[in-house]
């Protein structure tokens, strides 16, 4: 089984049960955690030269999630 870092309730797990709440009570929040979770994959995939992208394109994909992050976490601990 592969383990992928960065999962947000890996990352947050005083935050699990409301990522749980949130994913099944609002649809903009569950769509934003399934973009999360998809390009925190296509990341790590990228790292582990499993799916190998060019350095810019890389980079620009950890900002990506980097942003994602910080409004998810905003929002779960609104």
């Amino acid at each position: 089984m592969s383990h992928t870092p960065h999962e947000l309730a890996e990352d947050f797990p005083d935050l699990a049960d409301r990522i749980h709440e949130l994913k099944q009570d609002n649809a903009h929040v569950a769509r934003l955690l399934e973009s999360y979770h998809t390009l925190n994959r296509d990341v790590h995939r990228a790292e582990t030269r499993v799916e190998p992208v060019s350095e810019e394109t890389e980079a620009q994909m950890r900002r990506e999630r980097s942003a994602l992050k910080d409004e998810l976490y905003g929002m779960l601990t609104a």
